[in-house]
C-alpha cells in the first residue's frame, strides 16, 4: 500500500471533532525530518454523512487520510479493500491510494498498541484486563491476540457490552470473559491492564493500586496522566500512554502514505510532547 511517488502530496485526517487531533503535529514532524518539503497533512472535520462526498472528490494528489470518530467503519463501504487487519475489527483508521489509483484501508491501532507494548518491555503476557469495552477496546482485544496466551477479563457496565465483548473474543480467538465495572479494582492485579475508557472513568479505581503493579497502558493522553498512571507510576509500575499509542499508529501511517521506512519515531514523539505541553 505505497503511496503513488510522483503526485501523491496531500494527506489529512478526518472526523468530528477534530480540532483536538495531534495527526498533523505528529505527520508534519515527520515530513520534516525526512525532508519531504513537499508534502501537506490537514485536518477537516467530517461527519459520517458527507465522508462519502469528501471521498469521491479524492483526486490524485492525495497519498492518504487517517480516520477517527465516528468514520472509521463508515469508511469501510467506500474502499476498494481493507487489510485483514482492519476487518477483524471491522474498523479503518488508515486510507492509503495505491499506484494503481485504488482506496485500501488498514488498521494501524491494533500493530501500534503492539509496538508501544514491546517499547515499553512487554513482549508476552500470561494474561489481560481491559478496562471498558468501547470501540477501542476490540482494537485492544485484537492487540491482545499477538501477546497475550492466556485469558483476558474485560470488565464493563452491561450486559450488551459483555455479550459484544465475548463475541469479539470469539471472533478473534481470545479467551474472553466478562466482568462487572464494580469489580474492576481486581483487573490492577493483571500483568497487563489496558484502560481503554473515557477521561475521568478509571479515577476511582486509583486507590485500588496495588503496591507493585505490573504494566498500565492507558490510552488516554489528553489529560496526562490521568489519576490512575500517576498512582500506578508512584508505585513503580511501567506506564504505557495513549500518546506511544498515537505515534505508534502515525508512524506507520507515515510509512505508508510515503513509502519511507522506517518513519522518525523520535520526531514525531517529541512534537506530541511539545504539543501537548502548550495546551
Amino acid at each position: 500500500m505505497r503511496a503513488r511517488a510522483t503526485d501523491a502530496r496531500r494527506a489529512a485526517v478526518l472526523g468530528k471533532p477534530i480540532a483536538h487531533s495531534l495527526s498533523p503535529v505528529l505527520h508534519r514532524a515527520a515530513y520534516e525530518a525526512l525532508g519531504l518539503t513537499d508534502r501537506s497533512y490537514d485536518r477537516f472535520e467530517v461527519d459520517e454523512a458527507a465522508l462519502p462526498g469528501f471521498v469521491s472528490e479524492l483526486g490524485p494528489e492525495w497519498a492518504g487520510l487517517s480516520l477517527t470518530m465516528p468514520l472509521k467503519r463508515a469508511i469501510i463501504p467506500l474502499l476498494d479493500e481493507i487489510s485483514e487487519t482492519a476487518a477483524s475489527v471491522e474498523a479503518v483508521n488508515t486510507v492509503v491510494r495505491t499506484e494503481d489509483g485504488r482506496l485500501v484501508g488498514d488498521n494501524t491501532d491494533i500493530p501500534g498498541m503492539v509496538a508501544a507494548l514491546r517499547e515499553h518491555g512487554v513482549e508476552q503476557v500470561e494474561s489481560a484486563a481491559i478496562l471498558g469495552a468501547g470501540a477501542t477496546a476490540s482494537s485492544a482485544l485484537a492487540a491482545l491476540a499477538r501477546v497475550c496466551t492466556g485469558e483476558v477479563v474485560v470488565y464493563v457496565r452491561s450486559e450488551a457490552r459483555a455479550a459484544e465483548m465475548r463475541q469479539w473474543g470469539e471472533r478473534l480467538d481470545v479467551e474472553v470473559r466478562t466482568a462487572d465495572w464494580a469489580e474492576a479494582d481486581r483487573a490492577l492485579h493483571a500483568p497487563l491492564v489496558i484502560a481503554t475508557t473515557p477521561a475521568g472513568a478509571t479515577d476511582a479505581l486509583a486507590a485500588a493500586v496495588p503496591e507493585r503493579p505490573a504494566t498500565l497502558f492507558d490510552v488516554l493522553y489528553d489529560p496526562w496522566p490521568t489519576s490512575l498512571a500517576a498512582r500506578w507510576s508512584m508505585f513503580g509500575g511501567a506506564v504505557v500512554s495513549g500518546l506511544d499509542l498515537l505515534v505508534h499508529q502515525a508512524v506507520l501511517q507515515v510509512e505508508q502514505m510515503t513509502g519511507r521506512v522506517p518513519a522518525p519515531l523520535e520526531a514525531m514523539r517529541k512534537a506530541g510532547e511539545r504539543a501537548l505541553a502548550n495546551r
